[in-house]
């Protein structure tokens, strides 16, 4: 089924208006794999916000040229699925987890920036803790001096009270 020229430039400024919000870039083989994993890849994907496509590479060439990804266009051979998102971290860590369950899907490549990404990078980027857990984490630490704080203040006028009671206590 080929598209026509208006459908293929719809596709083109859909994913330049992706690629122009986005953090991260990853993309991925699924040559072999069956319709049902890819529903769930794409189910997983929409969950943590990625905007997750399979896409004639020859359309995301022309929707990454001149943006920061455009290095990534010699990469684009073969079947590819592309995997879009603002939070790095999240887009890693969906299509890793999903790359060590089905071996058929396999990522190829990532970007970040102008930087491209090998698989190991890929690999140690989905590693990380995400934007939220950072976040609870720094509030957390931000949070454990005024906790102690607000405890040590509270400690004076309990040991007056135990003292008081010790007293009424013992006579």
């Amino acid at each position: 089924m080929s598209l026509n020229l208006e459908e293929k430039k719809a596709i083109v400024k859909e994913v330049s208006a992706q690629v122009a919000s986005a953090q991260a870039i990853i993309m991925a083989e699924y040559r072999g794999m069956e319709v049902g994993q890819m529903t769930q890849l794409r189910a997983k994907a929409r969950e943590a916000g990625i905007y997750f496509r399979v896409i004639k590479n020859s359309l995301v060439r022309r929707a990454v040229e001149g943006t920061p990804y455009a290095e990534l266009s010699e990469h684009m051979v073969g079947p590819l699925a592309y995997g879009i998102s603002s939070d790095p971290v999240a887009a890693a860590k969906v299509l890793h987890e999903f790359s060590k369950e089905n071996e058929k899907f396999v990522i190829k490549i990532g970007a970040m920036g102008e930087s491209v990404m090998s698989r190991e990078d890929v690999t140690a980027l989905a590693a990380l803790p995400s934007r939220d857990e950072l976040l609870s984490k720094l509030l957390g630490t931000m949070q454990a001096p005024i906790a102690k704080f607000v405890q040590t203040l509270n400690e004076v006028p309990t040991k007056f009270v135990r003292g008081l009671a010790a007293v009424r206590d013992s006579k």
